[in-house]
Formats: C-alpha cells, structure tokens, sequence
C-alpha cells in the first residue's frame, strides 16, 4: 500500500524536480499489457505508450524474464572489453533492418547525434566535402530529440530560447516538400535528416511519393537519407519502418523507444559499412551504449515484435481506429490523420486546445497526450484489443462532443 497520496507526490515532485515537463495528475504505479494504475489504483487505457517505447506493452513478461535473468549475471562491462550480448544484438537487428553495421547509443536523441557525426566524417573523408563545411538539411515540424545541436536544427523557439550560441551547418526546409530539398542542396550537403511520420510535429504524414523521391533526390546528389525512426519505426506505423510503405531504404536509420519495449533505455544507428565504418576507436562512444542487460532486453524486443505479428496488429488496428474515429460527429474536430497505430486527432482553433480534452479523458480512465496545442496524440501499445479500442472510442466521442 501506498503511504502517499496521488496530491503528495505531485507536491513532491514539484518541490524537487526542475519543471521541465508539464504532465498530467496522474501518479502511476503498475503498468500491464495496455493498462496502467495510479497509486489510488485506478486503471487507465494508455493510449500514449510512453511516446511508443512500449509498443510491446508494459512489462512485457518475455522481456522482463529476459531482464531478471541478465540482471544478476552481468549489466555493464563498458565498451572497453566485450560481452556475450552484444554481438548477437548487433546480428540479430542488422539481419532484421537489412543493414550491414550498427552502433548502439542510450537514447534516442544520442542515436541522432551520432548519426549527425557520422553523416560529417563521411562527408569529409568519403565524398570529400571541404573541412568544417558540411551542411545538413532538416524540416519544419521535426522533433530529433534536445540536444543543443539538435535544437539548432528545430523550427520550435521554445527549444531554442536561451540556449544559444547554435551548431552551424544546419538548413531547415518544408516537411513534405520534395523539390525544397532539391533546391536546398549544394555540393556541401551531406545528409537529409527526417521523420517518415512526424510525431511530435502532430502525427504528419508526408505526401504519398515524397519518400521515393527523397531517395531519388539524395542517390543524385550523393546525399545520405537518414530517417528518425525512433518513435515511427518498430511497428507504430504498421510496418516495420515507416519508410517500408514506399520500399525505399534511406542509408541511416537511427532506432530507439520500443527497442526495449520500455524496459531500458536503448538506441542504435544501423546502416552500411561504408557510413558507420568512418568511426575509429576513439572518435564516438558511450559507457553505456551496448551494455549486456541492455543488449539483452533488445534482443527480446524485438523477438516480441516479430513473433506475436505486432506491425501487423498495428496496420490492421490502425484502420479500425481511424475509421471508428472518423465516425464521430464533433464541432471540434478539423481532421484524423495517421499511419498503422499513430494516429492525431486534429482540432480546429476555436476548440479551446487539446489538453483540456486529455484532462477530462484521463478522468474517464484513458491517457492519451496533447501535442503542439491542438492536436491529441494517439500511440497505444500494439498489443492492444479492437475491444479495447471501441472503449477508447467511446470515451472520446463524449469527450470530443462536450462543449
């Protein structure tokens, strides 16, 4: 039993912890396949996944057996020596992606930046861009993490205020627009970094076409196309990249989130020898980064997402939900928008925002997160029921209908 109350802990936390973060009141506790439980041990559909790291579901007992048994064997060596997890995690994702090389990172923003250094060190040593000026070309809407060089990339001022001076050599230009990478490139550009589906942004999905003919655009002018499938890839878009639904293979891939099904933080970088093989020893690293408990629970991860069919659960639910969704009759809505179980609930300017509808949602025992203001965010675990989804539909057409 819990000796503190749901309004102690959140007093607590707004003592001690840097307000960084804005959540909702709810203090959970226990987690479950799509459900979790607050400390007064109400149950909530969680329809947010904690930004699709656990798209295998909460404690997941495959890989949670995976990690108890690692965790008393042996949890971190440093990449000084080497263990027995790594090399089978580094096999079993490349044969997995159709990638030659990975590099394993922490978290999402550290797998973006070592994408972003491996794009400059083959620019300079393999196409032979002059030192200190490769330009790398991002979108509006992006989201790849809060580094400050990649905040330098992001359209977001809040992102931003106060945390210059910048990292140079970084363009923005509009997401979905193919000729604007076109005309953005120079014999500088050494790299296009994208979303497949923008999630942050507001579960964007490009045009139909635009991925293949990024490819076409980078493969000419010799420009690496490096998606973010941190939060897109491993199923959430019912495939197993986004960037699958037009068969393009961009040359990175950075990989994060639901690469431990939320069990540990893990990230990595898969793509050719000729990109990743730019790094040696010494240039890039991490103490953590491919640690054995890590590499472990990936493993299994994965395994997971493959053996109980969770990209196709999620193409298949995906149409459900936004066909359900579709059918609610709100003045609040302007459109429902997603790929496989990524879904946005656009609203129109005059609904008041979206954080009021996930406020009176979460008293009706479902989380699900506002994101840029007026857009609900959708990403439930893939493990989720149609039955299941039908209760979440219910409760947001009452909610979607309220004044």
């Amino acid at each position: 039993m819990n000796k503190h109350s749901t309004q102690d802990y959140i007093a607590l936390e707004d003592q001690y912890n840097a307000r960084n973060y804005k959540p909702l009141d709810v203090v959970l506790t226990k987690g479950e396949g799509a459900w979790v439980w607050d400390v007064e041990g109400r149950k909530y559909l969680d329809c947010l996944a904690a930004y699709s790291a656990v798209n295998q579901g909460h404690c997941h007992p495959r890989i949670v057996d995976v990690m108890v048994k690692q965790a008393p064997k042996l949890t971190l060596t440093s990449r000084a020596f080497r263990n027995d997890q790594l090399p089978l995690l580094a096999e079993e994702l490349c044969e997995l992606t159709g990638y030659e090389m990975m590099l394993p990172m922490n978290s999402g923003a550290e797998a973006v930046e070592t994408a972003l250094k491996a794009a400059r060190k083959w620019g300079y040593k393999v196409k032979g861009v002059a030192d200190d000026e490769a330009e790398i070309i991002a979108c509006t809407g992006n989201f790849h993490g809060r580094t400050i060089t990649i905040v330098t990339c992001s359209p977001e001022e809040q992102y931003r205020d106060g945390f210059g001076p910048f990292t140079p050599g970084f363009k923005l230009i509009p997401y979905g627009d193919a000729d604007a990478l076109e005309r953005a490139i120079t014999p500088n550009t050494v790299a296009f970094l994208f979303e497949p589906v923008q999630g942050e942004g507001g579960v964007v999905v490009p045009p139909k076409g635009y991925l293949k003919r990024v490819r076409e655009i980078c493969t000419e002018h010799n420009v690496l196309m490096m998606a973010d499938e941190i939060q897109s890839g491993l199923g959430r878009s019912g495939k197993l990249l986004a960037c699958d639904h037009e068969d393009v293979r961009p040359d990175v891939v950075t990989l994060g989130k639901a690469l431990s099904g939320g069990l540990y933080p893990v990230s990595a970088v898969v793509s050719s020898k000729e990109v990743l093989g730019v790094f040696t020893p010494g240039d890039h690293g991490s103490t953590f980064g491919g640690n054995p408990l890590a590499c472990a629970v990936a493993r299994e991860a994965l395994r997971v997402l493959i053996d109980e069919h969770l990209c196709e659960r999620s193409a298949d639910l995906g149409e459900y939900l936004m066909a359900r969704l579709r059918e609610i009759e709100s003045p609040h809505v302007r459109l429902v928008r997603g790929r496989g179980l990524f879904v946005g609930i656009l609203l129109k300017p005059e609904a008041g925002g979206a954080r009021r509808f996930c406020e009176a949602l979460k008293e009706r025992g479902m989380l699900a997160k506002d994101t840029h203001g007026t857009v609900i965010r959708l990403a439930p675990p893939l493990v989720i029921t149609r039955e299941e989804i039908d209760w979440a539909v219910e409760q947001l057409a009452d909610v979607l209908t309220m004044a």
